[in-house]
């Protein structure tokens, strides 16, 4: 089996990884660099609280790889299960973690609720306006610049080819498989796997499967090296998109959210509004008091693809034989990486999957 991978995010160097395990030949093909497009625009967030419950068995399937990653891909991508703190300050809020709490058991995730006192004895400094907080202890964060580049790599020593900096000019479809011609000649396989990103739906309309996504950008920005002291990775319960933040070892505190997504350039690419920093900053501030007189050092952004449901693409295509689809992340598919790569690498050369795919089937915009 070939399979050429169009795409080198997470979602397609996971994959191409652990298709490489099962045995299968991979060509990489990425329009700019390995990493470059929706990985490195993430927050780095490995959450599994307030996820639409279907998605929980691949969460929980990509949290049990997130572990043994640094064996396999013999590099360190700061993985830390520090524990996921969710803020809540408002009635409705915590209406939400209730309810989610309590549907999420039966999914196999159980979380910790957490009274103001507990708040401040377990983590001083964090949300001293919270009137309660859940927390999930296994979760945490890893680097989003560090993870695609180390599964390509290991993918590499597996027998992958990888190509960076290549467009995709035209894609033939005939019954012994896939032509695509790209600026660096044509390539040929028997499968095809649409791991785009944001580009993704292109990918899919060109064989009459029609995805209806918009494309932006975060907001998100660093602070200047501080005292360790935040060990969780920080968020809120609210109906409004909030604030979220985490530490790293280095002392930098990263964070996003609490403004509205950038819309995309010509260039592909979303550009941060420095505008909104102010507005970021006062909900950031919520969680955190002791960053008010931190020193912001860094903003960025990036291009993610939100689906209108806000579900991902995965599965196989409807309209063509051995097409495959994995994209339309919606900003929240981080943790859920290396299972998508392990949930698709399995799809593709077994023709089934023991993780439930059927809520992201692309046959739902069918009619």
């Amino acid at each position: 089996m070939h399979v050429i991978i169009l795409g080198g995010g997470l979602m397609g160097t996971a994959t191409a990884y652990f298709l490489t395990k099962r045995g299968a030949r991979v060509t990489l093909i990425e329009r700019g660099q390995i990493g470059a497009g929706a990985t490195v625009a993430s927050f780095g967030n490995i959450r599994r609280s307030g996820r639409y419950l279907p998605q929980m068995p691949l969460a929980n399937r990509s949290l049990a790889l997130w572990s043994q990653l640094e064996a396999w891909l013999d590099l360190d991508v700061e993985f830390r299960p520090t524990g996921h703190l969710r803020l809540i300050f408002d009635q409705d809020g915590l209406s939400m973690m209730q309810q989610f709490r309590k549907d999420a058991m039966e999914w196999g995730l159980t979380l910790e609720v957490l009274e103001p006192k507990d708040i401040q004895r377990r983590f001083p400094g964090l949300g001293p306006e919270a009137v309660a907080a859940s927390y999930s202890p296994d979760d945490g964060s890893a680097n989003p610049r560090l993870i695609a580049p180390a599964f390509a790599a290991a993918a590499a020593r597996n027998g992958a080819r990888l190509h960076e900096q290549v467009c995709v000019s035209d894609i033939q479809h005939k019954d012994d498989g896939f032509a695509v011609k790209t600026t660096a000649g044509t390539f040929q396989a028997d499968t095809l796997l649409n791991c785009a990103g944001a580009w993704g739906a292109y990918i899919a309309g060109h064989f009459g499967e029609k995805v209806p996504i918009t494309l932006a950008g975060p907001q998100m920005g660093v602070t200047e090296p501080l005292p360790h002291r935040i060990l969780p990775v920080v968020g809120v319960w609210s109906k409004s998109h909030g604030a979220y933040l985490r530490q790293v070892e280095r002392g930098n505190v990263v964070f996003g959210g609490a403004v509205a997504r950038s819309q995309v350039g010509e260039d592909g690419y979303a550009k941060v509004n420095p505008c909104a920093l102010p507005t970021q900053m006062k909900e950031v501030v919520k969680l955190v008091p002791a960053l008010r007189e931190a020193t912001i050092i860094r903003q960025w952004s990036g291009v993610e693809g939100y689906i209108d449901d806000m579900l991902p693409v995965m599965g196989s295509s409807h309209t063509t034989k051995r097409l495959f689809h994995a994209f339309g992340f919606c900003g929240h598919g981080f943790q859920l990486g290396p299972g998508v790569g392990d949930a698709m690498a399995e799809l593709i050369t077994t023709g089934t999957c023991s993780t439930p795919l059927s809520p992201f089937d692309i046959g739902r915009f069918a009619a």
